[in-house]
């Protein structure tokens, strides 16, 4: 057995929850206050990482609840239809997988209500002169207010849109011709506006080859046969790239999963509608405190590892907790292969 001895960075931890957390201020409006200690650990974590350009995205999802939870109320709930829930908004950092705000909303709010407010909120937190922020979003949040703030602010949007008759007969005008990409995808582009639009603006569509079964009956519709995907973007990215890194977008839903399973977010549990939304708040201040030790002591691959992976290599060990005078030793086998970041961190 080998031993490795408590860590004096410790203390460090022990220092920045001190600063962060306890000595906060009591005021009426807690729940902003807790977003702001987030808000605090996620700088800490953009100045460590020295990025000059982000991708946030923002997306909702839902909490079934089994009790009678303050603001839980049937709504858009795919899992478990016609039961109470909660819908969460988060806001994630593709590139540091970390949590950058969100709140609990009640079980039938819409997709998009807030979000503008949250946008601005993470602008005024985070924008500096040499941060370049993309906002990626889904079909939810194609809406003229949301793509308004973002332009008024200097920052960069692509949002999945919604096909609209008015871009859906642009698409099949004969005088519009695609590319061919990638994965049997073909794009174009149009500069346009919606009908309730001041302005025009980018769109990029995609389109792919329906499925066989579905394109067998005959159509005399022009390009009937193809499924279509709207994209309005204010980047500069060539079309088939802005569905590529749209794509991307896959890992926020994994970020959301893995804060639900694996922080227990999932389970909101309080029958008062501020507890739950301050145990949310708590739940996912502890998830970027995570990235932030991992970020110090783990190595790139470790950094992006879900939290049940490092549980099972780091926590589920067997191993033995002595306790001395002086000190508290933890002893572990010789052939242990993680070791090292345990003497790294303990240091």
């Amino acid at each position: 057995m080998s031993s490795i001895f408590r860590s004096k960075s410790r203390k460090q931890y022990h220092a920045f929850w001190e600063t962060s957390v306890t000595k906060q201020p009591t005021c009426s409006s807690k729940s902003a206050t807790r977003r702001e200690i987030n808000f605090k650990v996620f700088r800490k974590l953009l100045r460590k990482s020295k990025l000059k350009a982000i991708t946030i995205d923002i997306d909702s999802s839902v909490v079934n609840v089994e009790g009678h939870q303050e603001g839980a109320v049937k709504g858009f709930n795919p899992k478990k239809r016609g039961n109470r829930c909660y819908n969460l908004q988060f806001a994630f950092c593709d590139e540091l997988k970390a949590y950058i705000t969100g709140y609990v909303r009640s079980g039938n709010t819409y997709t998009a209500n807030g979000a503008a407010e949250m946008i601005k909120e993470i602008v005024a937190q985070i924008k500096t002169d040499d941060l370049k922020i993309l906002f990626r979003m889904d079909s939810g949040y194609f809406d003229d207010e949301i793509i308004e703030i973002i332009e008024s602010a200097g920052c960069q949007y692509l949002i999945k849109g919604k096909e609209y008759p008015t871009l859906a007969s642009q698409v099949t005008a004969p005088t519009i011709s695609f590319m061919k990409g990638e994965e049997g995808r073909e794009t174009t582009e149009l500069f346009t506006k919606l009908d309730t639009w001041d302005k025009d603006r980018r769109f990029v569509v995609s389109r792919v080859l329906k499925p066989e079964k579905d394109r067998a009956q005959l159509s005399f519709l022009e390009g009937d046969e193809f499924e279509y995907f709207y994209f309005v973007t204010n980047t500069e990215l060539p079309s088939e790239k802005v569905v590529i890194a749209y794509e991307k977008r896959g890992n926020a839903e994994n970020y959301i999963k893995e804060a639900k399973y694996d922080m227990a977010v999932g389970r909101l549990l309080l029958k008062s509608f501020w507890a739950n939304e301050a145990i949310f708040q708590l739940m996912m201040l502890t998830y970027n405190l995570f990235l932030l030790f991992k970020m110090d002591f783990a190595n790139g691959t470790e950094y992006r590892q879900q939290i049940k992976t490092f549980r099972l290599k780091y926590i589920f060990l067997a191993g033995k907790i002595i306790r001395t005078a002086r000190s508290v030793i933890m002893k572990l086998s010789e052939k242990y292969p993680y070791r090292e970041m345990y003497e790294q961190s303990f240091a």
